[in-house]
Parts: C-alpha cells; structure tokens; sequence
C-alpha cells in the first residue's frame, strides 16, 4: 500500500525544506500531496526567496483525507503563516491523537508544533535562532534531526537532507532509506531516537 504525505506551504515557506521533504519522499514512491494555506484561492507560493513553488490544492481540501505523514517545512514568514492556518491546525493535532506521524523543521517546530502544544510530551529541536521558543518536554540543540516517537524535528536548510532521509525511513523504513539514499552520496547522519 502506498505511503502518503501532505506538505503544506505558504508564501514565505523556506524552499529548500519544502522541495528537498517533496522530493526525496517522492524518491522513496510517497504519495506526496503539496496544499498551499494562502489565503487567496490561488495555488502559487512565493517561498522566503522568492522561488515560486505551485501547490497541487488547498488545505481545505485535504481535511476529509487520511495521512501517514505530515510533514511541515519552516522559513519566515512561511511559519508563521502556517501557524496561523485553522484547518492544518485541526489536521496537525488530529495526526497527533491517532499516533500518525507529523514532523517539522526551522521555525515550525516552534512556530507550527510548539506553540500548539504538540511537542509537550516530545523531545524536539528546531532552528537555533528559535530554539528559546520551542515548547517541549525537552529540547535537544545538538542533533540535526530528532525522533521523538511520531513527531519528527530538525534544525533548518542545512538539515534538511537529513530530515527527509528520517521521515522516509520513519515511513518506509531503513532500506527504502538507503535505497533512496544511496545514489545522493551521502555520509550517515546524526539523529537522536528517545
């Protein structure tokens, strides 16, 4: 059965999280599902450097549907426009409760997960500049991507890579992730589990 994800964007959203999440799940045979929060019903996004990104719907439109994963990725103001975003708040705690996996990175963690109260029983970081605003059980600032059951967190652009690796594997498990992993080159990274 395939795995499916939703990634939601705004204008503002960090391109490179939003892109490298999409991309590397879709490597991995995710059904990848982008839904845009803007508040116009129109689906392009203008992401925090100005690289236009095309969303395949809007939020509204995934509230009937089911996930296995919902990924969030950061940049400002992107975050804080998918902080104040009612219905992907519903979705996000919704994934909370089921047990299903929900994962962010940047300022979401803080921004989108926090400030909502779902990481208040997980072990998280986020991006150092937000790190002092991150309302968890406990913050971990030296792991570039932290697993704390279904909750999944990382640090930011540079992180990235990293963190859409753990979301395949936490989706599809370790040898899908180095099946996925492998052609990119790349060295093992340091997650911490809890």
């Amino acid at each position: 059965m395939t795995k499916t994800a939703l990634v939601p964007v705004a204008d503002g959203t960090e391109e490179i999280e939003a892109i490298t999440i999409i991309d590397v799940l879709r490597r991995a045979g995710v059904e990848v599902k982008i839904a845009s929060v803007n508040r116009s019903q129109n689906l392009q996004i203008s992401g925090s450097h100005s690289i236009q990104l095309v969303a395949d719907c809007h939020i509204e439109d995934c509230v009937n549907s089911s996930w296995d994963l919902i990924a969030v990725p950061g940049g400002i103001p992107g975050a804080e426009h998918l902080a104040d975003n009612a219905v992907l708040d519903k979705l996000l705690a919704s994934q909370a409760a089921q047990g299903k996996l929900y994962a962010a990175i940047c300022a979401s963690p803080a921004l989108v997960l926090g400030s909502k109260g779902l990481l208040q029983e997980k072990t998280a970081t986020g991006h150092p500049m937000f790190q002092q605003h991150l309302q968890a059980k406990e913050l971990n600032s030296e792991s570039r991507v932290v697993v704390d059951g279904n909750c999944i967190t990382s640090q930011g652009p540079g992180t990235s890579l990293d963190f859409a690796l753990e979301l395949v594997e936490q989706l599809c498990g370790l040898v899908k992730r180095e099946e996925v992993g492998a052609p990119m080159v790349l060295t093992t990274s340091a997650t911490a589990y809890y």
